[in-house]
């Protein structure tokens, strides 16, 4: 586990750094929303399709092992801006990039407002559009206070999936509130016009079970591949590991 500090907001952003050739560019993987970087990805860097590769497994603030600042903002753009401090700090420039759901949306504007770090981007199922989804959305018709209070725990308790439950247990519920809050209302311009414009290639993942997706088709009519993930839905690298690195591996070929 590697860590940086911020001194905006003040609070430690800690990833997993897996050694590899540097040769080629590295790998970083941002997870989505109540997820951690190790529990999404640290079995698709290391598969056979994706092996080989220095991969950094980031935990976005307020998530996982990362610290939990209580007046930071949580908004996709802020925590693209703590990951390219990341890559600063690391001399990375030109990776690869991979962002699940909310981290999709992280990856897409860290690659819009530094380029210069970015020099391929796939992201799997993001929030291209303000109105949220079928997590973020009733999280954030919760006022904060509450959320906190007993709104996450009791997410928690009542969640349909065991490894979801494990992985929110690690978030920060302000952190969960205010990230799916942003998601929610989305940014100006959004996410999906800033992946529409980004000048470098680019990839859409999304889950067989997840069709029909309607992002999907306005992506697809961009003239970006979008890579189908068989037998799997929203948790992708979860449902099906082997499908999913074999599909992320098609898209940074």
């Amino acid at each position: 586990m590697r860590e940086l500090f911020l001194e905006e907001p003040k609070g430690f952003v800690r990833w997993i750094d897996l050694p590899g050739s540097e040769e080629g560019p590295a790998r970083v993987y941002v997870h989505g929303l109540g997820c951690t970087g190790a529990s999404d990805f640290a079995h698709i860097a290391v598969h056979p399709a994706l092996a080989g590769r220095r991969s950094l497994l980031v935990d976005l603030l307020g998530f996982g092992l990362s610290d939990r600042p209580r007046d930071f903002d949580y908004r996709m753009e802020s925590q693209a801006a703590a990951v390219a401090r990341i890559l600063d700090h690391e001399g990375l420039t030109g990776v690869e990039l991979v962002g699940h759901s909310m981290g999709g949306t992280v990856a897409i504007h860290l690659a819009a407002a530094r380029p210069d770090l970015v020099d391929r981007l796939v992201v799997a199922e993001p929030n291209l559009y303000a109105g949220g989804g079928a997590f973020s959305s009733p999280v954030a018709a919760m006022a904060e206070d509450l959320f906190v209070r007993v709104g996450c725990a009791a997410m928690i308790a009542g969640a349909a999936r065991a490894d979801y439950a494990a992985r929110l247990r690690l978030a920060d519920p302000r952190a969960v509130h205010r990230s799916a809050v942003a998601l929610v209302e989305g940014s100006v311009p959004t996410a999906g016009e800033l992946f529409a414009a980004l000048q470098r290639p680019r990839a859409f993942l999304v889950g067989e079970l997840s069709l029909p997706d309607a992002d999907a088709g306005k992506v697809a009519a961009m003239g970006v591949p979008v890579l189908e993930v068989p037998s799997a839905g929203h948790n992708m690298s979860l449902d099906n590991p082997d499908g999913f690195a074999r599909a992320l591996a098609r898209a940074l070929a």
